[in-house]
């Protein structure tokens, strides 16, 4: 099992956007939309293995949708159709214990704080330009269910670095480039599997 957290600062926490203009009246959904279909799509398919967190902060209190591979229904390769999803699922009145939206779709209070707090007992694996190349690290000593932790457009603030560091966690990069967040989320995607595929040759 893969795992991704994507942090949407500016990324509404309710359902008032307009399917029509994502990017303008959303708080940037469209990113996380993008990032969505990096983790998940195949040329003919879902991968199965793949969990994704977005953690939305752009509204009085935080949101995080958690979307499932193994179960996510009606997931398209379109920006819009995914933000149709993330809209259904902002409609639900979230409490801080998962509410189910569609097949593979969770919504709940709380932001990356509280997602940290649960996962204390794993390796973190924290995307940033000044990281260590992913191409450098021995894949065969991180985590069989890694989890890797990426920002938006205006990556992550001093306060959310302050809650990395209270976990075990790693600054890794996937090149000497910066790049979009979905960009490097298929990056490690395709990284995983060559190295899946070595193994089992």
């Amino acid at each position: 099992m893969r795992t991704f957290i994507v942090v949407g600062h500016k990324a509404k926490t309710t359902p008032e956007f307009s399917l029509e203009d994502i990017p303008g009246t959303s708080g940037r959904i469209d990113i996380l939309c993008r990032c969505t279909t990096a983790a998940f799509v195949l040329s003919h398919g879902i991968r199965k293995d793949v969990v994704i967190l977005l953690v939305l902060c752009g509204g009085l209190v935080p949101k995080t949708i958690c979307l499932k591979g193994s179960e996510i229904m009606y997931l398209n390769p379109d920006e819009r159709t995914t933000a149709a999803l993330l809209k259904k699922a902002l409609e639900l009145p979230a409490t801080p214990e998962w509410s189910r939206s569609t097949p593979g779709i969770y919504v709940r209070n709380g932001g990356l704080n509280e997602l940290l707090q649960q996962m204390r007992e794993i390796r973190l694996l924290y995307l940033r330009e000044d990281g260590t190349d992913i191409r450098r690290i021995d894949l065969g000593n991180i985590s069989k269910e890694p989890v890797f932790l990426l920002g938006d457009h205006l990556g992550l603030i001093s306060e959310e670095e302050e809650l990395i560091k209270q976990i075990e966690h790693r600054v890794i990069s996937v090149g000497p480039t910066s790049l979009h967040a979905d960009h490097c989320i298929v990056l490690i995607n395709n990284e995983l599997d060559r190295f899946g595929r070595e193994e089992s040759a």
